[in-house]
């Protein structure tokens, strides 16, 4: 049986065999209770294991969330690489009839201040890029945006001139400031609760352009609050990775669909979780799903935007691609011991597809690390 000497937090070094435990066999078709998207992450200089990956999340019963920040964009994936992504990702929907999302953003306006008319101007050119490949498109929330704008007004303005002319509903995407810094007092305020119902607002005037919203700021309440303040027919997608089964599971009330990065590294187990909500037993759902919180709260602690390394490491060690790097070298964002941390969790959850294998890929990191075994 093999024993692992894994660096713990507190600078000791620790004994650990791997249980054995294995994720679940994929589980075949789409949720039927709820909507479910996995943030795709890509797989450095490899398109044909990039694609193969989205396959992969299809094959488990998630849709792929295409271009978004878990593909390191706004970190490292550039304008010319999205658009050819998307493409490319258009193409293998096309032929598996995988379902799929891609995130429609500003990252082609040129370096330093722009306009609110040119956010506009920039989203229009990937909407078009985005339907044109097939997928529904997720308005990102824009970095110039959020630098151009002086107050709510100039959001209201911004958003307005996009979903009245949209010829197509489309998702909003509120990405908080613990996932991008240079997000910080989006929608023009620095509370997130006042924020929440100035997209609430926003959506209530064009509801017939919105099919939905994804929120990603870390806080279940502040979410539920939100989720139950929109508009009939605008759904909320839950991009919490701290609080996502009980988001998902809902209340008397209503339930959030899922956009979750987390969903990428642990896409089997998410699909088998689905799987029995569908069949009513919220029981066997929480019972998979669970035991994932923890490892999704150490990958997507503090700095959060880091969160995209522990997501690789994952799916190096389940043999979804032959590397660990990652664009512009972000793998070097986390420490060996997150990495052991994230391994021990990975197993503890059922998330690791072979042991073995994840047992093996691990060994040459800790070699480089200084860590005999």
């Amino acid at each position: 049986m093999t024993v692992l000497s894994l660096p713990a937090p507190d600078g000791t070094l620790v004994p650990w065999t791997p249980s054995g435990r294995r994720s679940p066999a994929p589980t075949p078709g789409y949720p039927t209770s709820r909507t479910a998207y996995a943030a795709a992450h890509v797989v450095a200089v490899d398109w044909d294991t990039t694609l193969a990956f989205r396959h992969h999340l299809w094959s488990c019963g998630v849709g792929v969330a295409e271009a978004m920040d878990t593909a390191q964009r706004g970190m490292g994936l550039d304008w010319a690489n999205t658009r050819e992504l998307i493409r490319r990702t258009g193409e293998e929907a096309r032929a598996a009839g995988g379902r799929w999302v891609a995130g429609v953003g500003t990252d082609q306006l040129p370096a330093g201040p722009s306009t609110v008319d040119s956010v506009v101007d920039a989203w229009r050119e990937q909407l078009d890029i985005v339907t044109t490949a097939g997928a529904i498109p997720v308005v990102m929330a824009s970095r110039a945006l959020a630098s151009a704008a002086s107050g709510p007004a100039d959001y209201r303005a911004a958003y307005g001139k996009l979903l009245s002319a949209a010829g197509t509903p489309v998702m909003l995407h509120w990405l908080g400031e613990q996932f991008d810094p240079a997000l910080a007092g989006y929608w023009g305020h620095a509370d997130v609760r006042v924020a929440a119902r100035e997209l609430a607002a926003l959506c209530t005037e064009h509801a017939s352009a919105i099919s939905g919203v994804k929120v990603s700021v870390l806080d279940a309440e502040i979410e539920v609050e939100f989720r139950r303040s929109l508009p009939d027919g605008v759904a909320c997608y839950t991009g919490d990775d701290f609080n996502y089964p009980e988001l998902i599971a809902g209340d008397t009330e209503g339930h959030s669909e899922a956009l979750l990065g987390i969903f990428d590294a642990i896409a089997p187990v998410a699909g088998a979780a689905l799987s029995a909500l569908d069949a009513g037993d919220t029981t066997a759902f929480r019972s998979l799903l669970d035991p994932t919180v923890p490892l999704s709260r150490e990958i997507f602690r503090a700095p959060t935007p880091m969160y995209k390394v522990g997501v690789v490491f994952l799916a190096y060690l389940n043999g979804h691609q032959r590397h660990f790097r990652m664009i512009g070298g972000l793998e070097s964002g986390r420490s060996i011991t997150h990495l052991a941390t994230v391994l021990r969790l990975a197993d503890a959850a059922g998330a690791l597809a072979d042991p073995d294998l994840a047992v093996t890929r691990m060994l040459p990191l800790l070699a480089a690390a200084g860590v005999d075994q």
